[in-house]
């Protein structure tokens, strides 16, 4: 009798050790969120082309720009000409697309259950937004070097101090930390990756076009030209300018953002994270509430 009880003791041992679930360390937000961050970069290496529109598309815009439009757009003032003066419009409208691959790979996400299955483990929610964020930053990040590079060879030059190079590329940055956050905004209001789509390109290519990147504003017809001058990218592209010894001196009729392009960028930055986050933070714990 003795012999089954301890074989049926044992093996209920056994089963018990089999359910026993491991032990759950509680980490930091950040090791949270560097570990999405890694998840996130896993995916675009398994996935290449994710790279197109920070490799290929930004020096096809360089060469484009520089070789078949450089010629027949005048930029007086600009040390090395029309060439010089696109690079930092370019880089501006390149980290401003942060929005766009942010909100594309939150929707595709939340579409496929993948939020849900992280929000279901031990975890602050907020490290989904936060890994989301620092991947999407690297990986504008890219785009950057790459057209550096390509500016390198098409004759751009940095012709001031390393400080300022530095403060521009963090302002550059800075600009992609605030669109990300119009990226989570959209990208949780938003039901599917096609209207995300839909509305990127309806209003991102109006924004980084009607602005002081591609063309110089005093050309521009009375309305347009406000218009181009108080938009936001332009005081980030005349400090990125300004910070490389790009720019061409604006005018006194300039708009205030332009004569003091450093200061209103930041400006900018804080006004746009301080309006959009709190709108995102709300939109996302409603989309993943349902």
């Amino acid at each position: 009798m003795s012999t089954p009880t301890t074989s049926a003791q044992q093996g209920t041992g056994r089963r018990d050790a089999h359910i026993e679930r491991p032990e759950i360390r509680r980490t930091s937000l950040l090791r949270q969120s560097l570990v999405i961050t890694r998840r996130n970069l896993i995916h675009i290496r398994r996935m290449p082309e994710m790279l197109l529109d920070v490799t290929i598309q930004p020096v096809m815009f360089v060469l484009l720009f520089a070789f078949v439009f450089g010629g027949s757009i005048a930029v007086g003032g600009s040390p090395a000409g029309y060439r010089e003066w696109l690079m930092a419009g370019i880089m501006g409208q390149t980290i401003a697309f942060a929005s766009f691959i942010v909100a594309v790979g939150l929707t595709a996400d939340i579409d496929k259950g993948i939020v849900d299955r992280l929000r279901s483990l031990p975890i602050n929610p907020a490290a989904v937004l936060v890994g989301r964020s620092i991947s999407s930053l690297l990986h504008s990040s890219i785009g950057v070097v790459i057209m550096s590079l390509t500016g390198l060879a098409v004759g751009w030059r940095i012709r001031e101090g390393v400080l300022d190079a530095m403060l521009a590329y963090a302002l550059l940055l800075s600009w992609g930390f605030a669109m990300i956050w119009v990226g989570i905004l959209v990208g949780s209001a938003m039901r599917s990756v096609e209207a995300v789509n839909g509305l990127m390109f309806a209003t991102m290519f109006p924004i980084t076009f009607l602005a002081d990147t591609f063309a110089p504003t005093e050309a521009m017809p009375g309305v347009l030209r406000t218009v181009a001058e108080w938009n936001p990218l332009s005081s980030l592209v005349q400090a990125v300018r300004e910070l490389w010894g790009n720019d061409v001196p604006v005018g006194p009729d300039a708009a205030l953002p332009l004569q003091h392009p450093v200061l209103s960028t930041l400006i900018w930055v804080a006004l746009i994270t301080a309006v959009t986050a709190p709108l995102a933070l709300r939109a996302f714990a409603r989309r993943t509430a349902d």
